[in-house]
């Protein structure tokens, strides 16, 4: 379960910083405020692993290139 703790921690801030357009939906949220995921369901876990990998294999392409 601490697997699915650290996505919801990784998506939490994450943006690129192409979110908006110049003064569109200033103020307004396009997430709505809950979130019905069950967090025991079996998709769910093997969607968490699946993108834990892919971001692993980001951030060691990423520190490879920086060396």
């Amino acid at each position: 379960m601490s697997m699915l703790k650290d996505i919801r921690i990784l998506g939490a801030g994450a943006t690129n910083g192409k979110d908006k357009t110049s003064g569109e939906n200033d103020g307004q949220k396009k997430v709505p405020e809950d979130f019905d995921i069950d967090m025991d369901a079996p998709e769910t876990e093997r969607a968490a692993v699946a993108i834990q990998s892919q971001f692993r294999k980001f951030q060691k392409k990423k520190a490879g290139s920086q060396s």
